[in-house]
């Protein structure tokens, strides 16, 4: 069964002075503010559509990695994943960098790698994207 996510973002004003909301429906109240400034610059409290990307790559990333890892029967304890999306003005999103740290309890560091590297390729998100996505993987 297909199952369809949905989030909605309501902007206001001009590209540079306006501003949105965006309201994930899953989080029932809770909503994002973003702006262009937060987009181009960073500001704290704010948010951008890669950072959204990025929360959707680490998340997806980090249950691919957990199944491939069950399947190749050495199920994980853990795993972080922080996901760095790039944007540049201009140039528009230029890649997402995974950065993995997981405890894996009897595998090397070697099939770790492997397992991860393939994870990354197989990830439905990193699938959708047409983005250079790198890697750094290891064991916690």
């Amino acid at each position: 069964m297909a199952l369809t996510s949905e989030a909605t973002t309501v902007w206001t004003g001009t590209l540079f002075e306006g501003s949105g909301q965006v309201a994930l429906d899953s989080s029932g109240l809770a909503t994002f503010d973003v702006n262009w400034k937060a987009r181009s610059e960073g500001v704290a409290n704010t948010t951008n559509p890669e950072e959204m990307l990025a929360a959707a790559h680490s998340s997806c990333f980090s249950m691919a990695l957990s199944l491939a890892l069950t399947q190749a029967g050495m199920p994980p304890e853990s795993i972080q994943t922080t996901a760095a999306v790039t944007f540049e003005a201009g140039k528009g999103v230029l890649g997402s960098h995974l950065l993995v740290s997981a405890r894996v309890p009897g595998i090397t560091e070697e099939q770790f790698e492997a397992i991860a590297e393939d994870a990354k390729a197989n990830c439905p998100i990193s699938q959708a994207l047409s983005i250079p996505i790198t890697i750094e993987a290891e064991l916690a």
